[in-house]
């Protein structure tokens, strides 16, 4: 019965069988816009959407939405809540403007790579997650699925800037002024290093030891670039992405660099054009949701 209820299981109290929350199918598939099907033994509702729409070359093996090239959204019920996790297969130009979707319909961003080498064009992976309302949940899939839909076919984000770090004529002190950190000028670059701490096997790891924010800039202080490795607690990724985005500034990779620390440290990858002073006040604006 693919029409309402698609997961049951029968609970028993004081002898009277009881309902388990039940996932709507039909429901889902329409707020998605994508068809399904349920795995019984899990108690899960799958919809995807390959895409068959791109053209994508790796290693010179023509790949197909069977090999990976498929966008999906998996919904299973816990208690009286829905929770969500997804794949979404994306070109480099539709990233941000999807992420932006995603998280403007309260969902979570939890990872962002690569799964190819040699890709043409480069295919990145974006996961998402959430836990709430089910016809909330599968309305913002929908929406992220339609932001994939209108920016497919080279009409997602591009950025890019003619700049040469040689020539760079920015003013360290207005970056400094609007970041509230300071910073190092060398071969063109403005460094700027924050450092964080974490333990792995029981011992104090930190700055010098990879577990730092950075942020390099070059240009001029009406045009620059700005690129950097941000690290977050798992907790502060989602308050950083949704500051990072609203600023304007891309995302370009979502991981962790190390296994084993305590507390987990999660790292992104970053990259933005623009006045810098904009720019670096999109970065404090990120910087200030870890003191949340």
């Amino acid at each position: 019965m693919m029409n309402r209820m698609v997961v049951m299981a029968g609970l028993f109290w004081g002898g009277v069988s009881v309902a388990a929350p039940v996932l709507n199918a039909a429901q889902i598939e329409q707020l998605t816009g994508a068809k399904g099907k349920l795995d019984e033994k899990e108690g899960v509702f799958k919809v995807s959407v390959p895409r068959s729409d791109l053209k994508v070359v790796a290693g010179g093996v023509h790949l197909t939405p069977p090999m990976g090239l498929t966008t999906w959204a998996a919904f299973t019920k816990n208690g009286e809540h829905t929770m969500v996790m997804g794949d979404l297969c994306l070109t480099e130009d539709q990233v941000n403007p999807v992420m932006s979707a995603a998280l403007d319909s309260g969902l979570d961003v939890t990872a962002l790579h690569n799964h190819f080498f040699w890709d043409s064009p480069k295919i990145m992976f974006m996961h998402i997650g959430g836990m709430g309302d089910e016809a909330k949940l599968a309305g913002a899939v929908g929406k992220v699925f339609a932001k994939i839909k209108d920016t497919s076919g080279g009409k997602g984000e591009v950025v890019k800037a003619d700049i040469d770090p040689a020539k760079t004529s920015i003013d360290p002190a207005r970056i400094e002024q609007a970041l509230g950190q300071k910073g190092e000028l060398k071969d063109g670059v403005y460094k700027v290093t924050i450092g964080r701490t974490t333990k792995m096997m029981g011992h104090e790891v930190g700055k010098t030891m990879g577990v730092n924010t950075w942020a390099a800039f070059a240009g001029s202080d009406d045009k620059a670039i700005v690129d950097g490795d941000f690290a977050m607690l798992e907790s502060e990724l989602q308050g950083v992405l949704k500051a990072l985005r609203g600023a304007g500034i891309d995302v370009v990779a979502i991981h962790q660099h190390m296994t084993t620390e305590q507390p987990r440290v999660m790292f992104l990858h970053y990259w933005g054009v623009g006045p810098t002073v904009k720019l670096a006040s999109g970065l404090k604006a990120a910087l200030d949701t870890q003191k949340k």
